[in-house]
């Protein structure tokens, strides 16, 4: 039975050791939920699609250590942005500025939307071009003259 516990007691100590680690104590309250808010919205350099508040990757647990000794700094939150910015280039923020490096990033939806629109109007004028070219009553005149044109040649 001492044998089954201590199996069961290695197996989750790990799982423990992490929860653990996860505890973070600042000198004022008022820091936890700017670091909260602060490592929610820096990405990992490393996993690239998670947050630091996500990831497990030993980047980023030194990048939330790095960012509650800043909070204890004393830095303001678009400083710690940009301190870590500056170091890591803007990609570790999930939405970088817009500026002269950027733009591209954040205009080219829009100009994708209106070529779209461009398109699907370009076509739908077309179509109703021809649909109004052949109505019945433009065909019928058109019969009437070929019939004509027909007789008279014969």
């Amino acid at each position: 039975m001492r044998f089954l516990l201590s199996i069961v007691f290695v197996l989750i100590s790990p799982g423990l050791h992490a929860a653990a680690s996860d505890v973070v104590e600042f000198s004022d309250p008022s820091y936890i939920d700017r670091y909260h808010t602060l490592i929610t919205q820096l990405r990992c350099p490393k996993c690239q699609n998670q947050n630091l508040a996500d990831s497990d990757a030993p980047i980023s647990q030194d990048l939330r250590s790095q960012v509650q000794r800043l909070l204890e700094d004393g830095l303001s939150n678009e400083e710690i942005r940009q301190y870590l910015a500056d170091r890591y280039s803007a990609f570790i923020l999930y939405q970088p500025e817009v500026n002269s490096t950027t733009y591209m990033l954040w205009v080219s939806p829009l100009l994708v939307l209106f070529m779209g629109l461009y398109v699907v109007m370009r076509l739908t004028k077309g179509a109703s071009v021809r649909d109004n070219l052949d109505t019945p009553v433009v065909d019928q005149d058109r019969l009437k003259s070929l019939l004509h044109d027909g007789d008279s040649q014969a």
